[in-house]
């Protein structure tokens, strides 16, 4: 901040400068907001990663009805290892249990 001034009598010009500074801290009051806001978060990074997978399983079975796949070796091969059809999963041998008694 600063101040010029021309005085009504003939002493002169007047120049006044004043220099401040501000700090301030902010403190919550109440703590549960801040761990209401983290599990907010939670939530919405899972949920983020359950769409993420949902999305990839649909497109891998969009490519696999229609007949595409990732070339074997490439490095998108592995995004779609893990998508079975579940007529796959029906036609793999039952597992026998054997009877202990």
């Amino acid at each position: 901040m600063g101040n010029d001034t021309i005085p009504y009598e003939a002493q002169g010009y007047t120049r006044t400068n004043n220099f401040g500074m501000q700090i301030s801290f902010s403190i919550p009051l109440d703590g549960s907001m801040v761990e209401l806001c983290k599990q907010i978060a939670r939530r919405h990074e899972q949920k983020l990663r359950l769409d993420q997978a949902l999305v990839r399983a649909l497109k891998c079975a969009e490519l696999q009805t229609q007949g595409f796949t990732f070339r074997p070796g490439s490095k998108y091969e592995i995004l779609c290892n893990d998508i079975v059809p579940i007529a796959a999963l029906s036609s793999l041998p039952a597992i026998q249990i054997p009877e202990t008694n």
